[in-house]
């Protein structure tokens, strides 16, 4: 193995990556008296590797941006979908959704603008979110924006951790059901799924950057089709079953019977609430779009490429929104299970529950990945910035492998990423009623990530007048979301509660 020290890197292209370039050319920078022609060469050649900030050249496209974007915005929460809409009913629940999805691609779209600072083709470049909040607001509000950022990104692989054993034991619980036929109740603990689930993650977690993990997204991105389809096809063949449609104009009933208990006027509120938050985080990817387009290659330009993968990703995850939500609402009306999949049982047909829960599985798994590199490469990036290069921090070592090449391994990575995974499948296990957690760390973050940052940034980036028309509609915009998620907060807090009630750490079983 042989130590070799990460490349450091400027804003204005001088980097020893093309040194070493150089060096792999066999070319020798000559005095003035080198001919204007071989000047021209080298130039040419270092152009086809670099990218105009000396970054070696980006190689995403319009197709691995849209699986980013897809593995992102459909996770498991499609599934939650269907009792979204039986909460809110007919007439606001496939409304509100749209409302949302047009919110989330305006909003993206604006953000995707601040990936340049000043020109949008040849601007400084803003690698991630924090970046584009530094350059062009700056002071207290970076901190506030990282702050935001980094919380939701860890919240979210707990909750992914925990979201997966659910999945891995649904499997295991319908081929239980199925042998026993119902006899054997089938409890199990989750802890060992979420051990297992780490053990990949730990595994997966050694890609060094966010640029080499596009194929475990186009794999995600099919994995969220399989069982958002599965979900469908099972949805469309109970209401065939039940030979109409059930539900109601305005949601659940006051009075409903339900596996939580009787539904009060008060619970009606907090469901409603807890609704409106569901619909509003899921399509929520911002909190990664910057550190998405920073993946892409030019020309054309980063923002063309990212608008028309936002646009073609938001209305694919609309129709199957709707379909799953619609579907599985018409099919159980105000019982519709908080997981789509429960709603029809672990034995029948259990073989097709099997292939959804183990496409759930393998989505979240790469998933987790999309959104902690960001978090990876920032923490390491602070780390070569505080202690430099040449040691423990950024020395590489060079491992063939067959069939893959040459691994570069790096010690940090290699022991910092293995810690942060343990972390949060101890988390997990710990506190596996999670996710109602991670409602409330979305509906702070909904706000701030996904609707104020963008508009504020792109007031301040196109210099628009804060009381012209313009100006105050999107800070109207702005305003209308932040009470939102003041009331999707509220309706998560309260499921904690309920969740606290009954909490034994280590101890939950299915």
């Amino acid at each position: 193995m042989l130590p070799r020290t990460l490349p450091t890197r400027t804003h204005h292209g001088v980097t020893e990556e093309r040194d070493d370039f150089r060096h792999s050319l066999h070319v020798e920078v000559k005095p003035k008296t080198q001919t204007e022609a071989h000047a021209v060469d080298i130039h040419a050649n270092f152009s086809k590797c670099f990218d105009d900030d000396g970054r070696l050249k980006r190689t995403g496209t319009f197709w691995t941006a849209t699986a980013h974007i897809i593995t992102a915005v459909i996770g498991s929460g499609v599934l939650s979908l269907a009792w979204a809409v039986a909460q809110l009913g007919w007439v606001a629940g496939p409304t509100v959704m749209l409302l949302f999805a047009l919110v989330n691609l305006y909003t993206a779209n604006l953000l995707a603008q601040c990936y340049r600072t000043g020109d949008p083709v040849t601007g400084q470049r803003n690698y991630t979110y924090m970046d584009a909040v530094k350059s062009i607001l700056g002071g207290k509000k970076v901190e506030l924006c990282g702050l935001i950022q980094y919380v939701n990104l860890f919240g979210i692989a707990i909750g992914y951790t925990i979201a997966a054993s659910v999945s891995m034991m649904a499997i295991k619980r319908s081929n239980c059901y199925h042998y026993s036929h119902g006899k054997d109740p089938c409890h199990m603990s989750s802890n060992g799924f979420m051990i297992a689930f780490g053990v990949a993650e730990i595994i997966l977690s050694q890609i060094p950057d966010f640029d080499q993990v596009w194929w475990l997204s186009i794999v995600a991105a099919i994995m969220s089709f399989t069982y958002s389809t599965v979900g469908l096809g099972l949805g469309i063949g109970k209401v065939a079953e039940n030979k109409g449609f059930k539900g109601n104009m305005m949601g659940i009933s006051v009075g409903t019977v339900t596996q939580a208990g009787t539904v009060t006027e008060t619970q009606k509120i907090w469901r409603s609430l807890q609704a409106l938050g569901a619909m509003a985080f899921a399509y929520s990817f911002s909190i990664i779009l910057i550190e998405i387009q920073d993946t892409l290659k030019s020309p054309p330009a980063e923002y063309k490429t990212m608008r028309k993968a936002t646009l073609f990703s938001v209305i694919v995850t609309t129709v199957f929104y709707l379909l799953c939500g619609c579907m599985g609402y018409a099919a159980f009306g105000d019982n519709a299970p908080g997981n789509l999949l429960t709603g029809f049982g672990f034995y029948n047909p259990y073989w097709l529950l099997d292939i959804a829960n183990l496409a759930i599985v393998v989505h979240l798994i790469g998933a987790y990945q999309v959104f902690c590199q960001p978090l990876f490469a920032f923490v390491e990036k602070w780390s070569a910035q505080k202690w430099g290069k040449g040691n423990f921090v950024t020395e590489e070592y060079e491992i063939p492998i067959p069939l893959y090449g040459v691994y570069k391994l790096n010690l940090f990575r290699l022991v910092w990423r293995t810690i942060f995974v343990l972390l949060t499948t101890l988390i997990a296990m710990l506190m596996p009623f999670f996710n109602d957690v991670v409602g409330i760390l979305g509906a702070f973050g909904f706000w701030p990530l996904t609707v104020y940052f963008p508009i504020d940034m792109y007031i301040s980036h196109k210099k628009i007048q804060r009381w012209s028309s313009r100006g105050i509609g999107l800070q109207l915009l702005s305003v209308t979301c932040l009470f939102i998620s003041i009331a999707a907060a509220v309706g998560s807090i309260a499921g904690v509660v309920l969740d606290l009630k009954s909490y034994k750490p280590f101890k939950t079983s299915y």
